[in-house]
């Protein structure tokens, strides 16, 4: 498929993967790099960007308007999509991957790619971990569960401590901001901010880098365009982990 020009595709599968996360597949298939997104476009109702959990499906969380009426949709109906955009994970002999919630999708297409050696999974309970039959076929996986219900009990960064973080080529990081934030700090005490690569979630609009909706303070940097796959350095001393933008372009604290 053309890299950026408007395709209309038709979703031929829906897997319930967790209680409000979704994996719609769909023909015909991208070609990508793990990391990318598309801007999908739900008819009647809104267009918004999504990661590629695969070449031939985005994995929906259930959080707004476009996203409900996704899930309701079935198969057979038609979504158009925009992309692949921004940059992608970048590749090494040994990659830590660090997920929480629907952070896994972006990471699941790297870990399949054979160079993730270890890959963190986190979730608030047991049935909210996302992908973990599909990791456990590709990488060494370890849990956390913010109530206990499977693996470690605490949040996903508690599991870093045990880790020789330094003997890693890339770690890669997706999830909520404020976990990410915290595995920000963690890899920043120990010097390694320069090679932790960060996927951030921002608004957009238009996706290639024209209306700036998605910029990032101070620096400007366009999520759409010089992400959404950032390194940590780029981020230390940013908005990341502080506030993001409304479609306003206002200010919402994390």
């Amino acid at each position: 498929m053309a890299d950026g020009i408007p395709m209309t595709v038709t979703i031929k599968r829906i897997k319930n993967e967790t209680p409000n996360i979704l994996t719609f597949f769909f023909e015909p298939p991208f070609v990508f790099n793990p990391g990318q997104f598309v801007m999908v476009w739900v008819p009647g109702v809104d267009e918004i960007p999504m990661a590629l959990s695969s070449a031939n499906s985005i994995t929906v969380q259930v959080v707004g308007d476009a996203t409900a009426a996704l899930s309701g949709m079935a198969p057979g109906e038609l979504l158009g999509i925009r992309g692949p955009f921004g940059n992608g994970f970048t590749k090494g002999e040994k990659v830590l991957a660090i997920a929480g919630g629907v952070g896994a999708a972006p990471l699941l297409p790297l870990a399949k790619a054979d160079c993730v050696m270890t890959l963190l999974l986190g979730a608030r309970t047991e049935n909210e971990l996302l992908f973990l039959d599909q990791l456990d076929e590709c990488t060494d996986v370890l849990i956390a569960t913010d109530d206990g219900t499977m693996g470690h009990h605490g949040f996903v960064t508690a599991l870093m401590d045990d880790l020789n973080l330094a003997s890693y080529d890339r770690l890669a990081v997706c999830g909520p901001e404020i976990m990410m934030w915290a595995v920000l700090a963690k890899v920043a005490e120990k010097g390694l901010a320069h090679k932790t690569e960060f996927s951030l979630h921002r608004y957009m609009k238009c996706g290639v880098g024209v209306c700036g909706s998605c910029c990032i303070d101070p620096s400007g940097l366009r999520v759409c365009r010089d992400g959404p796959v950032f390194s940590g350095d780029l981020l230390q001393k940013s908005e990341f982990g502080h506030y993001l933008r409304d479609a306003s372009g206002r200010k919402k604290n994390l």
